[in-house]
Protein backbone atom coordinates (compact mmCIF):
# COMPACT_ATOMS: atom_id res chain seq x y z
CA UNK A 1 0.00 0.00 0.00
CA UNK A 2 2.67 2.44 0.64
CA UNK A 3 4.51 1.35 -2.74
CA UNK A 4 1.18 2.00 -4.49
CA UNK A 5 1.25 5.75 -2.07
CA UNK A 6 4.74 6.74 -3.06
CA UNK A 7 4.36 6.13 -6.98
CA UNK A 8 0.92 8.47 -6.78
CA UNK A 9 3.06 11.38 -5.29
CA UNK A 10 5.74 10.89 -7.39
CA UNK A 11 3.88 10.67 -10.97
CA UNK A 12 1.60 13.77 -9.30
CA UNK A 13 4.67 15.74 -8.81
CA UNK A 14 6.01 14.68 -12.71
CA UNK A 15 2.58 15.77 -13.46
CA UNK A 16 2.73 19.26 -11.75
CA UNK A 17 5.99 19.62 -13.28
CA UNK A 18 5.19 19.65 -16.83
CA UNK A 19 2.46 21.58 -16.79
CA UNK A 20 4.28 24.08 -15.03
CA UNK A 21 7.30 23.55 -18.15
CA UNK A 22 4.52 23.84 -20.51
CA UNK A 23 4.07 27.12 -22.74
CA UNK A 24 0.19 28.19 -23.60
CA UNK A 25 -0.79 28.89 -27.33
CA UNK A 26 -0.88 32.86 -26.04
CA UNK A 27 2.72 32.60 -25.07
CA UNK A 28 3.50 32.22 -28.61
CA UNK A 29 1.84 33.46 -31.13
CA UNK A 30 2.59 37.17 -32.55
CA UNK A 31 -0.99 38.94 -32.07
CA UNK A 32 -2.42 36.25 -30.40
CA UNK A 33 -3.59 34.85 -34.09
CA UNK A 34 -5.40 37.93 -34.89
CA UNK A 35 -4.60 41.34 -37.18
CA UNK A 36 -5.84 44.57 -35.60
CA UNK A 37 -9.27 45.00 -35.58
CA UNK A 38 -9.19 48.36 -37.19
CA UNK A 39 -6.16 50.38 -39.79
CA UNK A 40 -3.54 52.06 -37.62
CA UNK A 41 -1.89 55.29 -38.56
CA UNK A 42 1.98 55.45 -38.06
CA UNK A 43 4.58 58.06 -39.26
CA UNK A 44 7.28 56.62 -40.95
CA UNK A 45 10.84 56.11 -39.47
CA UNK A 46 13.37 59.18 -39.70
CA UNK A 47 17.05 58.23 -39.65
CA UNK A 48 19.33 61.20 -38.29
CA UNK A 49 22.88 61.42 -38.70
CA UNK A 50 25.25 60.87 -36.42
CA UNK A 51 28.87 60.91 -35.66
CA UNK A 52 30.81 57.82 -37.14
CA UNK A 53 28.34 57.30 -39.69
CA UNK A 54 29.07 56.62 -43.23
CA UNK A 55 27.33 58.32 -46.38
CA UNK A 56 27.32 58.31 -49.42
CA UNK A 57 27.37 61.30 -51.25
CA UNK A 58 25.90 61.31 -54.78
CA UNK A 59 26.18 64.61 -56.58
CA UNK A 60 24.19 64.99 -60.59
CA UNK A 61 23.64 67.75 -62.70
CA UNK A 62 22.78 69.17 -66.22
CA UNK A 63 25.88 68.85 -67.23
CA UNK A 64 27.23 65.17 -66.03
CA UNK A 65 30.89 66.35 -66.53
CA UNK A 66 30.65 69.34 -64.07
CA UNK A 67 29.58 67.19 -61.60
CA UNK A 68 32.51 64.85 -61.33
CA UNK A 69 34.55 66.75 -58.90
CA UNK A 70 32.21 66.27 -56.29
CA UNK A 71 31.71 62.62 -56.45
CA UNK A 72 34.51 60.10 -54.84
CA UNK A 73 34.08 56.86 -57.04
CA UNK A 74 31.81 57.85 -59.85
CA UNK A 75 32.66 55.60 -61.91
CA UNK A 76 31.31 52.19 -61.13
CA UNK A 77 29.90 53.09 -57.88
CA UNK A 78 26.25 51.33 -58.42
CA UNK A 79 28.54 47.67 -58.58
CA UNK A 80 29.51 48.39 -55.55
CA UNK A 81 28.44 45.95 -52.20
CA UNK A 82 29.06 46.27 -48.98
CA UNK A 83 32.62 46.99 -47.67
CA UNK A 84 33.08 48.59 -50.84
CA UNK A 85 30.30 51.09 -50.55
CA UNK A 86 31.29 51.93 -47.19
CA UNK A 87 35.13 53.12 -48.27
CA UNK A 88 33.95 55.15 -51.09
CA UNK A 89 31.69 56.70 -48.06
CA UNK A 90 32.13 59.76 -45.94
CA UNK A 91 32.92 59.34 -42.13
CA UNK A 92 31.05 61.34 -39.95
CA UNK A 93 33.37 62.95 -37.83
CA UNK A 94 33.17 62.95 -33.84
CA UNK A 95 32.14 67.01 -34.69
CA UNK A 96 29.48 66.05 -36.84
CA UNK A 97 31.18 66.90 -40.08
CA UNK A 98 32.21 65.69 -44.01
CA UNK A 99 34.69 67.01 -46.21
CA UNK A 100 32.90 66.93 -49.88
CA UNK A 101 35.34 67.77 -52.53
CA UNK A 102 35.54 71.15 -53.86
CA UNK A 103 32.83 71.94 -51.97
CA UNK A 104 34.51 71.95 -48.46
CA UNK A 105 33.34 70.70 -45.23
CA UNK A 106 29.19 70.51 -44.51
CA UNK A 107 28.08 69.83 -41.04
CA UNK A 108 25.45 67.33 -41.43
CA UNK A 109 25.16 65.47 -37.94
CA UNK A 110 21.60 65.40 -36.47
CA UNK A 111 20.11 66.13 -39.95
CA UNK A 112 17.73 63.36 -41.89
CA UNK A 113 18.93 62.49 -45.19
CA UNK A 114 16.28 64.41 -47.18
CA UNK A 115 17.87 67.58 -44.70
CA UNK A 116 21.61 66.62 -45.53
CA UNK A 117 20.69 66.38 -49.66
CA UNK A 118 18.94 70.19 -49.12
CA UNK A 119 21.29 71.50 -47.63
CA UNK A 120 24.59 70.27 -49.80
CA UNK A 121 22.10 71.11 -53.05
CA UNK A 122 21.66 74.41 -51.46
CA UNK A 123 25.57 75.08 -50.82
CA UNK A 124 26.27 73.59 -54.23
CA UNK A 125 23.94 76.30 -55.45
CA UNK A 126 24.53 79.42 -53.53
CA UNK A 127 28.21 79.12 -54.07
CA UNK A 128 27.62 78.88 -57.78
CA UNK A 129 29.43 75.98 -58.40
CA UNK A 130 26.19 74.05 -60.27
CA UNK A 131 23.19 74.81 -61.67
CA UNK A 132 19.74 72.66 -60.92
CA UNK A 133 22.22 69.68 -59.16
CA UNK A 134 20.74 67.05 -57.71
CA UNK A 135 22.01 65.19 -54.54
CA UNK A 136 20.82 61.69 -53.34
CA UNK A 137 22.63 60.56 -49.81
CA UNK A 138 22.31 57.29 -48.21
CA UNK A 139 23.37 55.84 -45.08
CA UNK A 140 25.81 53.15 -45.85
CA UNK A 141 26.58 51.53 -42.36
CA UNK A 142 23.37 51.15 -40.76
CA UNK A 143 22.88 48.32 -38.37
CA UNK A 144 21.32 46.38 -35.97
CA UNK A 145 21.98 43.38 -33.33
CA UNK A 146 19.81 40.83 -32.51
CA UNK A 147 21.01 38.84 -28.60
CA UNK A 148 19.10 35.86 -27.11
CA UNK A 149 16.62 33.53 -28.11
CA UNK A 150 16.53 33.86 -32.39
CA UNK A 151 17.59 31.54 -34.34
CA UNK A 152 20.40 33.13 -35.65
CA UNK A 153 21.81 35.96 -33.10
CA UNK A 154 24.22 38.56 -34.69
CA UNK A 155 24.60 41.71 -36.00
CA UNK A 156 22.94 42.49 -39.45
CA UNK A 157 23.23 45.62 -41.89
CA UNK A 158 20.31 47.10 -43.88
CA UNK A 159 19.90 49.70 -46.45
CA UNK A 160 16.18 50.42 -46.35
CA UNK A 161 14.77 54.10 -44.41
CA UNK A 162 12.10 51.65 -42.88
CA UNK A 163 12.79 48.58 -41.38
CA UNK A 164 10.06 47.01 -38.77
CA UNK A 165 10.96 44.90 -35.83
CA UNK A 166 8.98 42.27 -37.17
CA UNK A 167 11.57 42.37 -40.86
CA UNK A 168 14.49 42.72 -38.16
CA UNK A 169 13.47 39.34 -36.41
CA UNK A 170 12.86 38.19 -39.58
CA UNK A 171 16.62 38.89 -41.16
CA UNK A 172 17.60 36.83 -37.99
CA UNK A 173 15.83 33.48 -38.16
CA UNK A 174 12.55 34.55 -36.25
CA UNK A 175 12.12 33.84 -32.32
CA UNK A 176 13.14 29.82 -31.31
CA UNK A 177 10.54 28.56 -29.03
CA UNK A 178 12.22 29.19 -26.08
CA UNK A 179 12.07 33.21 -27.04
CA UNK A 180 9.83 34.88 -24.80
CA UNK A 181 7.49 37.09 -27.14
CA UNK A 182 5.76 39.26 -24.35
CA UNK A 183 9.28 41.00 -23.67
CA UNK A 184 11.67 42.07 -26.66
CA UNK A 185 13.73 44.58 -25.15
CA UNK A 186 14.88 47.14 -27.45
CA UNK A 187 18.22 49.11 -26.68
CA UNK A 188 18.21 52.65 -28.82
CA UNK A 189 21.07 54.85 -28.80
CA UNK A 190 20.09 58.34 -30.78
CA UNK A 191 22.63 61.67 -29.96
CA UNK A 192 24.58 60.58 -27.67
CA UNK A 193 21.00 59.58 -25.73
CA UNK A 194 20.71 55.83 -24.79
CA UNK A 195 16.75 54.74 -24.23
CA UNK A 196 15.13 51.14 -23.38
CA UNK A 197 11.97 49.55 -25.12
CA UNK A 198 9.92 46.67 -24.34
CA UNK A 199 7.70 45.29 -26.95
CA UNK A 200 4.63 42.52 -26.22
CA UNK A 201 4.91 40.71 -29.84
CA UNK A 202 1.64 39.27 -28.69
CA UNK A 203 -0.36 42.12 -28.79
CA UNK A 204 -1.23 44.90 -31.49
CA UNK A 205 -0.72 47.81 -29.51
CA UNK A 206 3.29 48.57 -30.15
CA UNK A 207 2.32 49.48 -33.57
CA UNK A 208 2.36 52.49 -32.67
CA UNK A 209 4.79 52.30 -30.25
CA UNK A 210 8.37 53.89 -31.71
CA UNK A 211 10.45 50.96 -31.26
CA UNK A 212 8.28 49.71 -34.29
CA UNK A 213 11.42 50.98 -36.91
CA UNK A 214 14.67 49.84 -36.46
CA UNK A 215 16.86 52.49 -35.63
CA UNK A 216 20.43 52.18 -36.77
CA UNK A 217 22.49 50.68 -33.59
CA UNK A 218 19.41 49.38 -31.66
CA UNK A 219 20.25 46.16 -29.80
CA UNK A 220 16.99 44.27 -29.96
CA UNK A 221 17.45 41.15 -27.00
CA UNK A 222 15.09 37.92 -26.35
CA UNK A 223 15.30 36.79 -23.41
CA UNK A 224 14.43 32.46 -22.53
CA UNK A 225 11.53 31.63 -21.30
CA UNK A 226 11.30 29.38 -17.79
CA UNK A 227 11.45 26.42 -19.28
CA UNK A 228 15.02 27.34 -21.55
CA UNK A 229 16.15 28.37 -18.26
CA UNK A 230 15.36 25.46 -16.75
CA UNK A 231 17.24 23.21 -18.91
CA UNK A 232 20.17 25.45 -18.69
CA UNK A 233 20.89 23.20 -15.21
CA UNK A 234 20.93 19.12 -15.13
CA UNK A 235 18.49 19.17 -12.27
CA UNK A 236 15.60 21.80 -14.08
CA UNK A 237 15.86 19.37 -16.88
CA UNK A 238 12.13 17.94 -16.40
CA UNK A 239 13.46 15.33 -19.10
CA UNK A 240 16.17 14.80 -16.82
CA UNK A 241 14.16 14.80 -13.53
CA UNK A 242 11.55 12.06 -14.93
CA UNK A 243 14.83 9.89 -15.77
CA UNK A 244 16.49 10.01 -12.69
CA UNK A 245 13.00 9.39 -10.52
CA UNK A 246 12.49 6.57 -12.90
CA UNK A 247 15.97 4.80 -12.10
CA UNK A 248 15.08 5.61 -8.49
CA UNK A 249 11.69 4.18 -8.85
CA UNK A 250 13.38 0.85 -10.32
CA UNK A 251 15.88 0.74 -7.97
CA UNK A 252 13.15 0.56 -5.34
CA UNK A 253 10.41 -1.73 -6.84
CA UNK A 254 13.65 -4.34 -7.10
CA UNK A 255 14.87 -3.49 -3.85
CA UNK A 256 11.51 -4.05 -2.14
CA UNK A 257 10.63 -7.43 -4.22
CA UNK A 258 13.82 -9.15 -3.27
Amino acid sequence: MKIRTYISLIFGALLILGFNSCATKKDLLYLNGSAPSTSLTFKWSEMYIQPNDIISVKVTSDVPEMALAYNISPAGQNAMQGTQMQLQGYLVSNQGDINIPVLGVQKISGLTLEQAEKQIQEALVNKGFLKNPVVVCRLLNAKFTVLGEVKSPGTYTFFENNLTLLQALGLAGDLTINGIRKKVTIIRTENGVQTYGSIDLTKSDWFTSPYYFVKPNDIIIIDPNTAKVKSAGVVGNAGNIISIVSVLLSSFLIIKSL
